[in-house]
C-alpha cells in the first residue's frame, strides 16, 4: 500500500478487529454467558498477542446461554461475525477451490500482508475471504489490476492462514517444476530424467524437490479428506487429480502435463515399479504414514492411455482390519450366519460384488479373526492388498508361472488350514479351489457376479461339475457399499406420496412395512455439505442348505434357486438396503444406485 492509500485508509477508519469490541458485541447480542464474558474482559492477558479475536474467544469453549447450549466453536463465531459486520459467511472447502486460478489473483506476500485469500474466480468477479472486515484499502488497489468486481466474504481466520500457506506453496512448486523443464522442446522426458537422477542423490536438488513437495502434499491432502482412491489422469494439455470420497469422485487440481508425468515417475519409483516401461499396466505398493503417525498402505496401478499413463492409488487404512462385523454393516442375523459359514473346517465360501464393493475389507476382517496361533492361514492375491503379519501372503506372478491355479497347487504343499484366493477367474483356478476344499481346507474367494445365487450358475458356466459344487460350496455372500447419512445434519420427515412410490419400488415384489418417517440428507460442514458421511455394507448371505444343494444341476434354474434361497432366509440386497433406510442410516436413492433390481423373483409369503 502506498502512502496516499495508507492515508485514505486511516481516514476511513481502517483497522483490525479488537478483542474488546467483539466480546462486547457478543455480550450485547446474548450469544455468550454474561458472567463468564465479564470475567474474561478483566483478564488482560487475553488481550496480548496477534491472534484473531474470535480465535481467542473460541479457545474459551463457551456455550450458548439458550438451549440447546451449542458450543461456541470457531466456525460458529465466524458465522456470527459475518452477520454482525453485514458480509456473507463463507466456509473454505479446498476440494472446491480452483487452486491455479486463485493463486494467480495476487501474490502470497500480498495475501499474507492483508490476511486475505482469493477463493473463487468467476467471469465478472473475484471472491476474496477475509477475517478483518474493516481493512478494505487493498480493494482499490486490486480492482484496476483484476478488471473484475471484488466480493468480500468472511471466513475462518485459521483456515485463511492455513490455506494461504498450502495453496501458494503448491502453486509455487508446480510453477517451479514447470519452469525447470523446457515444455515446448523436451516435454515429458525431461522431468522423468530429473526425478530419476535425483533418486541416487543423498540430497535432492531444487528441481526434484518441487516434485517431492507436490507428491507429499497430494498424499497428506488425500488422508485429511478421507479419500479411498487418488486418480492421476493425463489429458491433452492439463492433467487432472481426483479423489474418491465416500464412493464419489471429486476433482482436486489441474496440473500441467510435464509436472503430472514427473509426479507419476516419482510415485512409480517409490512403488518399486519400472519407470521406463509405459506401454503396459503395472502394479506396485507404497507404505507411508499419515500426518497423525498412522501407517497407511497405498496400492498403485498404472494404465497406458491416449495421453500417457493413468495412475490410481488405492488407500488402505490398516485400522479397517480391527473393525468388527457391526461396524462393517452386518446385522446380528447376518453376522451369525457369516460366522457359522466361516467356522466350518472345510469347504468354499464365495464373496461376490463389483470392484469397490468392499469385498477385500470383509475378507481381511474375517481372516483377521480366523488367524489364530493354531491355524496356518495363507492368501494368494493379485496384487496383495494389505500386508498383514498374521497371514502368509503370496503374490501372483504370471510372468514367473505363478498364476492362481499354480499358486493354490503350491499352497497345498504348505500344510494350510485356511486358504484365501484373491479371485476365481477361470476353470483351472476353480478346479484347484474345489480340490483344496475336498482335501480338508477352508477356501475363501471372490467372484464377480451381481448377486449370491448367480455365483452358482457362474461356476457352472466355467465348467465346474454340479456334484463338486454340491460337495464343497458352503455359502455365498453378495455385498455392496452405500453412503451413510451424516449423523450431524440428517433430517427426519414423514413419508409423502413420492417417498411411498420410491419405497414400493425398492421393496417390490415384496410387501414390507412402511417406516413412519424417512431421513433425508441436509448438508453441514462435517460432511462437506453433501449430507453423507462414510459408507456401510449391504449383505445378501446365502448358506447352502440341503435343499439348495439338491437344486444344483447342469441346467440349474436360477429363478427357482433364488426363490428357494429367499424362503430359506436369504435377504436380497434391496431388502437389506430397505432395512438400512428404515433404520435412518441411508436413503432410498443410495440403495437404488447400487443394489440390483429384484427381477424374476417370487415374493415369499
Amino acid at each position: 500500500m502506498d502512502a496516499n492509500a495508507k492515508q485514505k485508509s486511516e481516514k476511513a477508519g481502517e483497522r483490525r478487529l479488537t478483542l474488546l469490541e467483539v466480546v462486547d458485541a457478543l455480550i450485547e447480542a446474548g450469544k455468550v454467558p454474561r458472567a463468564e464474558a465479564e470475567k474474561f474482559r478483566q483478564e488482560r492477558r487475553y488481550f496480548r498477542g496477534a491472534a484473531h479475536p474470535i480465535s481467542v474467544i473460541a479457545e474459551q469453549r463457551w456455550k450458548f446461554p439458550e438451549p440447546p447450549h451449542r458450543l461456541l466453536d470457531l466456525e460458529t463465531l465466524t458465522e456470527w461475525l459475518a452477520g454482525w459486520v453485514g458480509l456473507q459467511y463463507y466456509h473454505i472447502d479446498p476440494l472446491k477451490v480452483n487452486l491455479a486460478a486463485v493463486t494467480d489473483v495476487m501474490s502470497s506476500a500480498y495475501a499474507s500482508r492483508f490476511r486475505i485469500l482469493p477463493v473463487e474466480v468467476r467471469a465478472t468477479e473475484v471472491v476474496i475471504a477475509t477475517a478483518e472486515p474493516y481493512i478494505r484499502g487493498w480493494e482499490d488497489e486490486l480492482k484496476p489490476i483484476l478488471k473484475k468486481d471484488i466480493r468480500l466474504v468472511i471466513a475462518n481466520p485459521e483456515d485463511i492462514a492455513r490455506y494461504q500457506v498450502e495453496f501458494y506453496n503448491l502453486a509455487k512448486s508446480v510453477k517451479g517444476a514447470l519452469a525447470r523443464g523446457d515444455v515446448a522442446r523436451t516435454g515429458i522426458s525431461n522431468f522423468e530424467q530429473l526425478v530419476e537422477l535425483g533418486k541416487g542423490k543423498a540430497s535432492l536438488d531444487a528441481n526434484d524437490q518441487h516434485i517431492v513437495l507436490i507428491v507429499d502434499w497430494l498424499w497428506q491432502y488425500a488422508f485429511e479428506q478421507r479419500a479411498s482412491d487418488i486418480h492421476i489422469e493425463p489429458r491433452r494439455d492439463l492433467g487432472i487429480v481426483r479423489f474418491r470420497i465416500d464412493g464419489v469422485l471429486h476433482q482436486v487440481y489441474q496440473i500441467p502435463m510435464p509436472v503430472l508425468n514427473a509426479m507419476t515417475s516419482r510415485i512409480k519409483i517409490l512403488g518399486r515399479m519400472d519407470v521406463v516401461e509405459k506401454r503396459r499396466p503395472q502394479d506396485g505398493r507404497i507404505k507411508t504414514r499419515s500426518p497423525d503417525g498412522d501407517e497407511i498402505e497405498l496400492r498403485l496401478s498404472t494404465l497406458p492411455t491416449a495421453f500417457g499413463e493413468k495412475l490410481v492409488m488405492r488407500i488402505f487404512d490398516p485400522e479397517v482390519l480391527v473393525r468388527d462385523f457391526t461396524d462393517l454393516g452386518f446385522t446380528t442375523e447376518d453376522a451369525t450366519r457369516w460366522q457359522e459359514m466361516t467356522g466350518k473346517p472345510n469347504g468354499i465360501i464365495l464373496v461376490t460384488g463389483p470392484t469397490g464393493s468392499g469385498k477385500t475389507t470383509t475378507l481381511y476382517s474375517t481372516l483377521k479373526q480366523l488367524a489364530t496361533q493354531e491355524v496356518n492361514l495363507c492368501t494368494l492375491e493379485d496384487p496383495i492388498e494389505m500386508i498383514e503379519p498374521a497371514f502368509n501372503q503370496v503374490q501372483v506372478q504370471p510372468d514367473l508361472g505363478v498364476d492362481f491355479a499354480a499358486g493354490i497347487r503350491a499352497l497345498m504343499r504348505q500344510d494350510p488350514d485356511i486358504i484365501m484366493v484373491g479371485e476365481i477367474r477361470d476353470m483351472e483356478t476353480a478346479d484347484m479351489a474345489v480340490q483344496a476344499a475336498l482335501t480338508g481346507h477352508l477356501v475363501l474367494s471372490t467372484l464377480h457376479t451381481n448377486d449370491a445365487p448367480t455365483a452358482i450358475t457362474r461356476l457352472l458356466d466355467l465348467g465346474m461339475p454340479p456334484y463338486l459344487l454340491q460337495s464343497t460350496v458352503l455359502g455365498v455372500m453378495a455385498q455392496r457399499l452405500v453412503r451413510t447419512l451424516c449423523p450431524h445434519c440428517k433430517r427426519a420427515e414423514p413419508l409423502d406420496k413420492d417417498d411411498e412410490i420410491l419405497w414400493q419400488g425398492l421393496v417390490s415384489p415384496w410387501k414390507a412395512k412402511k417406516p413412519a418417517q424417512l431421513y433425508h440428507p441436509v448438508g453441514c460442514l462435517e460432511c462437506r455439505m453433501t449430507g453423507y458421511l462414510g459408507r456401510i455394507g449391504l449383505y445378501e448371505i446365502m448358506p447352502m442348505t440341503i435343499e439348495l444343494k439338491a437344486m444344483i444341476s447342469a441346467h440349474t434354474d436360477l429363478a427357482a434357486l433364488r426363490e428357494r434361497a429367499i424362503k430359506a432366509g436369504m435377504h436380497p440386497l434391496r431388502i437389506a438396503g430397505a432395512r438400512k433406510v428404515a433404520a435412518g442410516m441411508t436413503t432410498i436413492e443410495e440403495v437404488l444406485k447400487v443394489a440390483p433390481p429384484l427381477q424374476d423373483m417370487v415374493p415369499t409369503q
